[in-house]
């Protein structure tokens, strides 16, 4: 277990759900993130035990995607808390752009909700009584910021890093090649970070930060030397995801389901040249060899 500072929790969630990063502050509490919208009332239950008797006062998100956002209105309701966004994603939110959400075009969930303030690049602001450094770490999400606190060597990477890689790379499925060069430049600029921890938007908390970074950019090269494996992973992640939101999929519906999902489309035509059913089948057989999706008379579901 690796330790935290006293008045920080972090509660790990499943790939669905963005983990939840909950600081004591005296009576009152920040939290980071607020997961998915159709597992709301989960949020709300594991956030409320993290807070051990606190207020709820602010929420501040990493960037703008549903699985960081989803519970954002759920926990204002519950909680009347406060909630900051990364400035740049702010106008797609006050406007309820659905497409620039990546809801539409991703086949995804998230309730609508209102901010009180943002947060820009370089700014500093504090959390459980430490200084934090709001880092721009595009990429992922271009408007994406990371949280970095020097005096405890804490890095919050939100989607930018995990232990072994970063988040789908959506610009450049859109058919903005600006993607790939932002991640470079993350990552490149997370590399001179004195890090000790990181707690990353999904899975556990890490401490062999400089292994990951390397980790990081020789998947990074490897996209940039062949995009359509950059294309084909971020399909099979979004379709995994789909099946995690659902539970499961008649796999006779899912030619069906690549059809209707614009990304899907996309991909589909830019990088393979293929109607998006084709593809369909081949991304299906490829999980289910590898063991991440099982068939259960007929239905697809994904093994987590």
């Amino acid at each position: 277990m690796i330790a935290l500072p006293p008045r920080m929790r972090v509660i790990e969630r499943d790939w669905l759900n963005a983990n939840n990063i909950v600081f004591h502050e005296g009576g009152e509490a920040t939290l980071v993130d607020s997961g998915y919208v159709t597992h709301a009332g989960e949020t709300l239950e594991r956030v409320a035990g993290a807070l051990e008797g606190r207020r709820l006062v602010r929420l501040i998100n990493t960037h703008s995607h549903s699985d960081h956002i989803g519970g954002n209105a759920a926990l204002r309701r519950a909680h009347g808390c406060r909630i900051l966004v990364p400035e740049g994603m702010a106008p797609a939110v006050a406007d309820w752009d659905e497409d620039a959400l990546l809801l539409s075009s991703a086949h995804q969930q998230a309730e609508p909700f209102e901010f009180d303030a943002t947060l820009a690049a370089g700014e500093e602001f504090e959390m459980g009584g430490l200084a934090w450094q709001a880092l721009p770490v595009p990429g992922h999400d271009k408007h994406a910021l990371a949280f970095y606190c020097p005096a405890e060597r804490i890095l919050i990477t939100g989607d930018a890093l995990w232990h072994d890689g970063f988040g789908i790379l959506f610009a450049e499925l859109h058919g903005d090649r600006s993607g790939l060069p932002a991640q470079r430049r993350t990552l490149e600029m997370l590399r001179e970070l004195d890090v000790g921890l990181v707690i990353p938007g999904h899975g556990a908390p890490f401490a062999d930060f400089q292994d990951a970074v390397a980790r990081a950019l020789a998947r990074q090269a490897a996209f940039e030397e062949k995009p359509e494996r950059m294309a084909r992973g971020a399909i099979k992640a979004m379709f995994t995801f789909t099946l995690l939101e659902k539970g499961c999929m008649a796999r006779a519906e899912a030619a069906a389901h690549f059809g209707r999902v614009p990304i899907f489309r996309a991909v589909a035509r830019d990088f393979f040249g293929r109607e998006p059913a084709d593809l369909a089948g081949q991304i299906i057989d490829e999980l289910l060899r590898a063991g991440v999706l099982a068939e259960q008379d007929g239905d697809l579901v994904a093994r987590g």
